[in-house]
């Protein structure tokens, strides 16, 4: 019997394989970065073949450094950066233009003026989500209007439209398959999050034809096989999930109440609110967060679309750090007299405050500011933008999964490594925080949907039985110092708001 779950993990900035024996634990792994492209202000694509490349190279690496015979995986799972949109052609498998990664904002004109023209509540209702170009539905209909011919391609059926999961698997079944699981549906502002089914008044609105879309299926279950060729056997594909759930997933929030914070290139906080679908009343996103056996599970969620962003510009575009790492030791020695707030608008603020045209802001800058004050001033950021998501997703889902009366964080992602950032994250929050001993939790998330599916794995209610706790991060600010530290916080935000105005 094969004993042995592969994970394919394709993120914004690089792809991932990672083996999981028979225990869930991880085994093997490989990574490869690919470029990013920004061929205007505010615009970023991937070259879909990037994707792909580094996905079946990263595979066959995992596949050779663990010595795994490859009839021995008994399943695979994606996870995947979602939104982000790649139209194709169905003969070829050629994709017609770069993927349009889910930080681009060049459909923000075409956003506001459905926003003006009265459309937001119905996409709310139909969908959880606001109208903003983060989603894939602009982002298609761009593609199609501003390649030629291809609008009446797709028309004829001749094109195919999918998130990163479904073109990774249309490659891995050599185009047998276009499908694409529950998660990642609801993130295209095309999907009915209530019948799971895509919604019509949605596909004219947004100027999408149905013939480019992929089959909606369950987030475990079986989605084709690989072609043999491709990795040295035929393995089922059992589960797919946009990397937000997937995380969701690994961290073991599956009761109602339950919250993750994952802290890569962005930041996104996901409350688990059971089979009750919440419409915020904060700009806060409702989701699928799984769904299995044809039954939807939900969540809200927030997104801050610059965390470990926020440190890589301090890396690489002002050049004040050589490593990641050294932003929480800058940031312990900086001056407590010397208040410095980084809005980190970079690409626009989301939730709460979703302004697409908001620009990046530092304010208290004195001629004493060095290095450690920005170093510092990018790790709050992260805490700051936190605190405005959690306040709103706690008032949205009151009375959700509150029996015990304790709110706890469970995180994961590269930016959890730093004890300083998290131990700030547990005083601006007032509240715990936990660490995970297996903080790839993305990629643990498919991998027990897979290996559940394959029969390796217990079923969902016993995922808990794999999480463990690395270390608790325990609120140690006074109310005065909190309360002080987030009205700075909130000027800082309010004078970015004023550029948009």
């Amino acid at each position: 019997m094969a004993k042995h779950i592969l994970v394919v993990d394709q993120g914004t900035t690089s792809s991932r394989a990672i083996i999981f024996d028979s225990h869930a634990a991880p085994v093997a792994m490989a990574q490869q970065e690919f470029p990013q492209h920004y061929p205007h202000p505010g615009w970023i694509e991937h070259d879909p073949d990037d994707l792909w490349r580094t996905t079946l190279t990263t595979a066959r690496d995992a596949l050779k450094n663990s010595g795994i015979d490859p009839a021995d995986i008994a399943g695979i799972g994606i996870t995947n950066q979602r939104e982000t949109t790649i139209v194709w052609d169905r003969a070829t498998g050629r994709p017609i233009y770069n993927a349009i990664v889910w930080q681009d904002r060049r459909t923000a004109d075409v956003c506001a003026g459905l926003s003006a023209a009265g459309y937001d509540g119905l996409v709310r209702e139909r969908t959880g989500l606001v109208i903003d170009p983060y989603f894939s539905a602009t982002k298609i209909a761009w593609i199609l209007d501003h390649v030629d011919g291809a609008r009446t391609r797709a028309e004829r059926g001749e094109l195919a439209f999918g998130t990163v999961d479904t073109f990774l698997l249309w490659h891995l079944t050599n185009g047998a398959v276009h499908a694409t699981d529950a998660t990642n549906a609801a993130r295209t502002s095309l999907l009915d999050i209530r019948s799971g089914q895509w919604d019509a008044d949605l596909l004219d609105l947004f100027r999408v034809p149905a013939s480019v879309l992929p089959r909606v299926c369950d987030t475990a279950g079986p989605f084709g096989t690989t072609a043999a060729e491709l990795l040295g056997a035929s393995i089922p594909v059992l589960a797919m999930a946009g990397d937000q759930q997937a995380a969701l997933i690994g961290q073991a929030c599956l009761k109602p109440g339950m919250a993750k914070a994952t802290y890569g290139t962005g930041g996104f906080i996901l409350l688990n609110t059971g089979d009750k679908l919440v419409l915020s009343n904060h700009k806060l996103l409702t989701t699928i967060a799984y769904q299995w056996n044809g039954t939807r599970h939900y969540a809200l969620e927030g997104s801050i679309f610059s965390a470990g962003a926020t440190v890589q510009w301090l890396r690489d575009a002002l050049g004040i750090i050589a490593t990641s790492a050294e932003t929480g030791v800058l940031a312990a020695e900086a001056d407590p007299e010397q208040p410095v707030y980084l809005v980190p608008a970079f690409a626009g603020l989301g939730a709460p405050h979703w302004a697409s045209d908001a620009r990046g802001a530092i304010v208290g800058l004195t001629r004493g500011t060095t290095r450690n004050e920005l170093a510092r001033a990018a790790l709050e950021s992260v805490g700051y933008q936190t605190r405005d998501l959690m306040s709103a997703m706690f008032d949205d889902a009151s009375g959700i999964g509150t029996e015990d009366g304790e709110r706890i964080i469970r995180v994961d992602g590269g930016m959890t490594a730093s004890d300083w950032t998290m131990q700030f994250l547990a005083d601006i929050l007032d509240a715990t925080v936990d660490r995970p001993v297996v903080t790839e939790t993305t990629a643990l998330g498919v991998a027990l949907l897979a290996g559940w599916q394959a029969g390796l794995y217990p079923a969902p209610d016993n995922f808990g039985q794999t999480w463990k706790l690395e270390h608790r991060f325990k609120s140690g600010m006074s109310d005065g110092e909190r309360d002080r530290r987030c009205a700075g916080w909130r000027d800082a935000i309010a004078r970015t708001l004023l550029q948009t105005s």
